[in-house]
């Protein structure tokens, strides 16, 4: 036995999941933070002249970022069937989403960092859906 060897655990398929939403929870808070420091962005939020100006839309858009946030807690506390079901599908609505924003972001010199997150979260997406598609079987 090699003494320098490091001790590594397996870690549940549930905490896995509520570790990859947990990242891509605070990736997108990041970006909507670092969107702040772009010219005009906050002098925009002041004159409602942004996608969340009206109620419905800022509702829209608080239940849209809601569910990584919901999906850290029930990757814990569902049972594997449904919790499986939930992680493949919000995590391919997720990577679609965040591709399409990197898709839309290229090439505008301020949102360089929206796309580098978009592809992050992305390909974090992915791996939810991955993980949970390979679910161990017992």
């Amino acid at each position: 036995m090699n003494s320098n060897a490091l001790e590594d655990y397996k870690i549940n398929i549930k905490i896995k999941l509520a570790l990859l939403w947990s990242a891509v929870t605070l990736i997108y808070l990041y970006g909507d933070y670092f969107e702040l420091y772009v010219p005009q962005k906050t002098q925009d939020l002041v004159t409602g002249n942004n996608l969340l100006n009206s109620p419905t839309n800022l509702f829209l858009a608080a239940l849209l970022l809601a569910i990584p946030a919901a999906m850290v807690i029930f990757s814990i506390l569902l049972k594997p069937t449904i919790n499986r079901i939930f992680n493949i599908v919000f995590g391919l609505f997720f990577t679609a989403l965040t591709l399409f924003i990197a898709f839309i972001s290229i090439g505008e010199v301020w949102r360089i960092f929206y796309t580098f997150y978009a592809i992050l979260e992305s390909t974090i997406t992915a791996l939810i859906v991955w993980y949970a598609f390979k679910w161990p079987k017992k």
